[in-house]
């Protein structure tokens, strides 16, 4: 992971960060080839121009960020694919009904989105495999640490965890789980991931399905 360059960037939006992203990345020594799985949604829009640029399959490792009714910005865990639930330590899940519902919700969501992101398709097959993880950002490091675990169960061989921006908290996290954390600026106080973007519009379920068509087309060359 690159320490925080004296003159820090912020990106025009989740295209260009994609790129920069891409670049840090084409200088590792990565097994060939890799896949690129973005997590949905803003990942996805980072993930496609990863793929472009390294000529690799992009798909999706669908995350859920899971929170209490009461205060939604605030992370109490999170779910992956596969069935995988995270926790934050302070958190006993098995205390009471809420937790329970909470994790219901969460899988359902992410049923939901398989569904509605593959159209029928199935993932791709990750066992043996590099699997890139990309985020547009790593607040608390909770939905990228599901989505390594969720890599894992599939088989992935290598898990590498990448995003333009992370808290310093968040990639240390990873790091401990993840082959290789790839994060372009760690500051030393995240507040929020949409402050290193120009733009960052909320992206919705069509926009998701739109990328991954885009990362489809340019993967066969049209």
């Amino acid at each position: 992971m690159r320490r925080m360059r004296a003159q820090a960037q912020v990106f025009a939006d989740r295209a260009a960060a994609g790129a920069a992203l891409a670049q840090e990345l084409g200088r590792r020594r990565l097994a060939a080839p890799p896949l690129v799985l973005g997590l949905p949604r803003g990942g996805v829009a980072v993930a496609r121009e990863v793929a472009v640029a390294l000529h690799a399959p992009l798909d999706v490792l669908i995350v859920r960020k899971i929170a209490l009714p009461q205060n939604p910005e605030l992370a109490i865990g999170a779910a992956a694919s596969g069935g995988i639930v995270l926790w934050e330590e302070y958190i006993d899940p098995s205390a009471g009904e809420l937790f329970r519902e909470l994790r219901q919700t969460a899988l359902a969501e992410i049923e939901r989105r398989e569904r509605h992101y593959r159209k029928g398709e199935p993932p791709l097959d990750l066992r043996g495999k590099t699997a890139i993880l990309v985020d547009d950002g790593l607040a608390t490091g909770a939905t990228m640490l599901a989505a390594v675990r969720a890599a894992r169960q599939a088989g992935a061989a290598q898990v590498i965890a990448a995003a333009p921006v992370g808290s310093r908290e968040a990639a240390a996290r990873v790091r401990r789980e993840a082959d290789l954390v790839v994060i372009l600026e760690t500051p030393a106080m995240l507040f929020a991931v949409g402050q290193w973007y120009q733009r960052f519009e909320q992206l919705e379920d069509a926009d998701v399905c739109r990328l991954l068509a885009l990362g489809a087309r340019a993967r066969a060359g049209e």
